[in-house]
């Protein structure tokens, strides 16, 4: 498999029972195949301590933000950069088509250090989805009960007009 980077060839490397692609005599870059990320971006995940170690070629640095053909599909898949927490400091290189993550040099460490645990990164998503999203789903929530409550107070006062008795069911106490 090639560096999508530097054009080097990645090489395999296992740690942790985990064996991923690495680019040790170019870029320094690691190929993750796809739920590989999850079992080494927190601190206390060891198999991530070991690739922290990944030395290259410093002259071979990726340069501009031109994205990368994935390194694992034939079919010349494009991968997408996008943020990787909800901090928005590190984008990693996502193939759509098989789930896999190309990380330059430097960004696992950098990942490993933004949440000790998935929790903090539970917690960290939520409050900013709640905060992106939270003003606007209270306003929603308070008119679907204002709503709620016209519904039935209309209801309520049209109660002589169809009795419960015309309605088939148990409603012995009225229509609604």
């Amino acid at each position: 498999m090639n560096c999508p980077a530097c054009e080097g060839t990645l090489s395999e490397k296992t740690v942790g029972g985990l064996t991923v692609d690495v680019c040790e005599d170019g870029c320094a870059g690691l190929w993750l195949d796809n739920f590989e990320l999850e079992k080494v971006d927190e601190q206390h995940e060891s198999a991530g301590e070991a690739l922290l170690d990944v030395t290259g070629d410093p002259g071979l640095r990726p340069e501009g933000d031109d994205p990368y053909a994935c390194p694992s599909c034939s079919d010349g898949s494009v991968m997408h950069r996008n943020f990787f927490s909800v901090k928005r400091e590190i984008e990693v290189d996502e193939c759509p088509t098989c789930g896999g993550v190309w990380l330059d040099v430097g960004e696992l460490g950098a990942l490993r250090r933004q949440y000790e645990t998935e929790e903090a990164k539970r917690r960290a998503a939520e409050e900013e989805y709640q905060r992106m999203f939270g003003d606007e789903l209270d306003r929603m929530r308070r008119e679907s009960l204002d709503d709620l409550q016209r519904a039935r107070s209309f209801a309520h006062a049209l109660r002589f007009v169809l009795p419960s008795y015309w309605i088939p069911g148990d409603q012995d106490w009225g229509a609604y």
